[in-house]
Formats: structure tokens, C-alpha cells, sequence
């Protein structure tokens, strides 16, 4: 099932974690219609990236795939990665 999913995780560096847009677009426009990102206002190395029409299962595996270690390591993302999902009520 596509939904709304939240990511959150921190960054060493934002200004280096800007510069790898295109390289987040790349990776994950394959299980998502879009992606939005956002910065927190009391912490500029925490990031959130809202994916639209996402699959968890899909969006997860390269979140978690040892093979995109080394993008993450030249994004300077530091883990843990968190990933929320819209409740429905």
C-alpha cells in the first residue's frame, strides 16, 4: 500500500547533506512520487523528508541496504534513520 511516510535523522554537516539532493532524488525516485525536505528550526543538523505515495517495504530495504552505506556516509547521515507512518483514525 502507497502512503505518506516521515523520515527523521540527523546530519554531521547540512551544508554537505544539501549538496547530495540530486543523489536522495536518484535513490529513492524509484518507490516514491515525490519527496519533500525540511530542517528543524532549533537544530540545523536534523532533517525530516516527507515521501509521498511511498512503499514502506520498498522505501525501507534501501534505507537499510549495507550497499547505499557510502552515499549515506558521504551525505554525513548519522543513524538511527526514523520512520513514521500516518495514523488513520
Amino acid at each position: 500500500m502507497k502512503q505518506t511516510i516521515v523520515t527523521r535523522h540527523k546530519v554531521g554537516n547540512i551544508d554537505t547533506w544539501l549538496k547530495g539532493h540530486k543523489d536522495r532524488e536518484k535513490l529513492f525516485s524509484p518507490v516514491v512520487s515525490s519527496f519533500r525536505t525540511f530542517q528543524d528550526t532549533n537544530d540545523p543538523n536534523s532533517v525530516v523528508l516527507v515521501f509521498e505515495d511511498a512503499d514502506m517495504d520498498k522505501l525501507g530495504a534501501i534505507i537499510n541496504d549495507p550497499k547505499n552505506k557510502s552515499i549515506k556516509d558521504k551525505h554525513t547521515v548519522l543513524e538511527p534513520i526514523i520512520l513514521s507512518l500516518q495514523i488513520a483514525l
